[in-house]
C-alpha cells in the first residue's frame, strides 16, 4: 500500500469523541497521512452539554488552503464531515476543484440531520447547498434522514427494502459512484448499512444495541474512508467499518458516565488488525 495523504474537513469538538477528534486518530491508524481543515472549534459537542463555546473558522479556511497551494500541497483524498454553513460548503467545492492530486477521491458525509429533523441552525438552503456538494462527490455517506432530505423523499421511521433502494437510486443520480446509507434497519433488533455502487445494492446488518452513542457516524465514516483508501473493496470496507463501530458501541454502552461518545481508542488496535 502506498503512503497516501488525506484531508478531512470538519469541526473540532475538544471533548466529545466526534468529528476531527475521531477522524484524525482513526485515519492515522489506517496508515494515512491525515491533514485537517477545521471548520469550527467547540469546547464540547452540542448534544447534552450546556454553555459550550463555539468559534466559527469560516474566514480562516481559504487562508489555510491558499498557503497550501503556495507550497504545492495536494491530496489523494478529501473527506468532509460537519460543515456549519453554505459558505463553507462553497469553499469545499473549490477545494475539490483545486487541491486534489490526479485521481483524488472525494468523500462527503452530509452531516446535517438525524431522526427526521435538521440539526439546529440548518434550513432548506443548507440542504440545497449540501446537495450540490454531493453532486461533486465520488462517495457519499448519508443517514436515512439526510438521504430523505437530499432526494425529497418522505422521511419514514419504519420502511422496507424497496424504500431504501429507491432512496439509494435517487442519491446515485446526483452523481456519486458510491452511495452508503447508514443506520438502516428493517427490524427493531437489527441495524446496518446499505451500499449502492454501480447500480448494485448490498446490505450488511448486525445486532442493534439499544443505547444512544454520539459520534458513531464519524467513527463509521472515518474507518470506511481509511479502509477504502487502503484499496479495500467497497462492500468489504463498509462491513469492516460497521463491525468496528459496533465494537466501539459494545465497548462503551455499559458505562453510564461515558454518555457523550464511544471509547474507540481502546479498540483501535483491533481496527488495525482488521485492516491487515
Amino acid at each position: 500500500m502506498s503512503y497516501k495523504r488525506i484531508l478531512t474537513v470538519q469541526d473540532i469538538s475538544c471533548l466529545g469523541q466526534c468529528s476531527l477528534t475521531a477522524a484524525l486518530p482513526i485515519l492515522s491508524a489506517c496508515g494515512m497521512e491525515t491533514c485537517i481543515l477545521p471548520s469550527a472549534v467547540l469546547s464540547t459537542h452540542s448534544v447534552g452539554f450546556e454553555g459550550y463555546t463555539f468559534r466559527d473558522l469560516t474566514e480562516d479556511m481559504p487562508k489555510i488552503w491558499a498557503h497550501w497551494q503556495k507550497e504545492g500541497i495536494a491530496f489523494d483524498a478529501i473527506y468532509t464531515g460537519y460543515l456549519g454553513n453554505a459558505e463553507q460548503i462553497a469553499y469545499i467545492k473549490q477545494l475539490f476543484a483545486t487541491m486534489g492530486k490526479p485521481g483524488c477521491v472525494r468523500f462527503v458525509d452530509p452531516v446535517m440531520a438525524d431522526s427526521g429533523v435538521l440539526y439546529p441552525g440548518f434550513d432548506e438552503n443548507h440542504v440545497a447547498a449540501m446537495k450540490e456538494l454531493c453532486c461533486l462527490a465520488d462517495v457519499i455517506l448519508p443517514n436515512v434522514t439526510e438521504g430523505a432530505l437530499l432526494t425529497g423523499m418522505e422521511y419514514r421511521e419504519t420502511y422496507d427494502r424497496a424504500y431504501v433502494e429507491e432512496m439509494a437510486g435517487k442519491l446515485a443520480q446526483l452523481g456519486p459512484r458510491t452511495v452508503i446509507i447508514t443506520g438502516v434497519g428493517f427490524t427493531g433488533e437489527r441495524t446496518g448499512v446499505f451500499v449502492f455502487e454501480n447500480s448494485v445494492p448490498y446490505y450488511y446488518e448486525h445486532d442493534k444495541i439499544e443505547t444512544l452513542c454520539h459520534g458513531t457516524g464519524d467513527v463509521f465514516a472515518s474507518s470506511f474512508v481509511g479502509a477504502a483508501m487502503r484499496g479495500m473493496p467497497t462492500e468489504q470496507a463498509a462491513k469492516l467499518a460497521a463491525d468496528f463501530t459496533y465494537q466501539c458501541v459494545l465497548n462503551t454502552h455499559t458505562d453510564k458516565d461515558h454518555w457523550y461518545g464511544v471509547k474507540f481508542e481502546t479498540v483501535l488496535k483491533d481496527l488495525i488488525l482488521r485492516l491487515k
